[in-house]
């Protein structure tokens, strides 16, 4: 098997697993999304860090703390954890529909950035893909009578976030462990601040350790955000970013389905109009791909 077939399938395990995780951070509602991230980001560093210490690579880790690769994965951290607050906070208050949206954007987004910063061409069809997209999103603002924040912040700092791990020659678990360890200190004054009531919130105002199975849970998003951040992080360094895009697919569409049918939150006319857009710009930027590699 090869390391760019090797690299697809990573690709479709991390989007099976972003695909439903909006169930298993529904289920943790009544945790704040700030506390949420935090927690992801600590246990991450537990997971991740007995992984790289496993396989040997703490000198690895110490390399990568260094010059440019430090500056990119800084870069690397704050991209991701706003994409993962962004997630966490519209599947806590009813617009995972819009989370959806965006990472539906985001292949398009992908495409374009391949182009403007590695020179990947875009067709003919790609650009008219991307148009359509543009007004599926323009279209949506006019009906709703404003932007959809949430689905354009999701697809640009996910998109940003594939960008800078492509051009990353670090392995990919310690590249993420690398990101995790450097929020980390964030994660820390947070947690400590709902502890301690700094920053006027109340002492005690932290849910971990409140209840068995909110503690479990929160525990074991370490493992739910690590796991398929290594797998991002292999495809990405392996697949072009038009690739990782096509995959891409997969995760919106599972988590569209997971709103509609699981949340049973409300799809107007408004977002049927703006999905069949997209659709149709995916549809179209797929069969160009296809015919490209036949």
């Amino acid at each position: 098997m090869t390391d760019t077939t090797k690299g697809f399938f990573a690709m479709v395990a991390a989007c099976c697993v972003w695909g439903l995780s909006g169930i298993y951070y529904k289920a943790l509602s009544e945790v704040p999304p700030l506390e949420v991230l935090a927690h992801r980001t600590l246990w991450s560093v537990l997971f991740l860090g007995a992984v790289v210490a496993v396989q040997g690579q703490r000198a690895v880790l110490a390399q990568a703390l260094r010059g440019r690769s430090l500056r990119v994965l800084a870069a690397a951290a704050v991209v991701i954890s706003l994409n993962w607050f962004g997630f966490i906070w519209s599947v806590q208050n009813g617009r995972a529909v819009e989370a959806s949206l965006g990472y539906y954007i985001f292949p398009l987004v992908a495409v374009a950035l391949g182009m403007v910063f590695y020179g990947e061409r875009m067709g003919r069809a790609q650009a008219v893909a991307v148009m359509i997209a543009a007004a599926a999103v323009g279209w949506l603002t006019w009906a709703l009578g404003a932007a959809p924040w949430i689905a354009l912040m999701l697809a640009t700092t996910f998109g940003l976030y594939g960008l800078l791990k492509k051009g990353l020659s670090v392995p990919p678990v310690v590249s993420v462990l690398a990101e995790v360890v450097l929020l980390a200190p964030l994660a820390v004054l947070l947690l400590a601040a709902a502890h301690f009531g700094w920053f006027g919130l109340a002492p005690g105002s932290g849910r971990f350790g409140s209840d068995f199975g909110s503690s479990l849970m929160l525990a074991f998003s370490g493992l739910m955000t690590g796991g398929p951040l290594m797998l991002f992080s292999y495809a990405a360094q392996r697949v072009r970013m038009a690739t990782i895009g096509l995959v891409q697919y997969l995760n919106p569409t599972l988590q569209f389905g997971v709103a509609v049918a699981v949340f049973a939150e409300p799809f107007t006319r408004a977002h049927a109009i703006a999905f069949a857009l997209i659709w149709g710009a995916l549809a179209l930027y797929s069969a160009a791909a296809l015919r490209a590699r036949g």
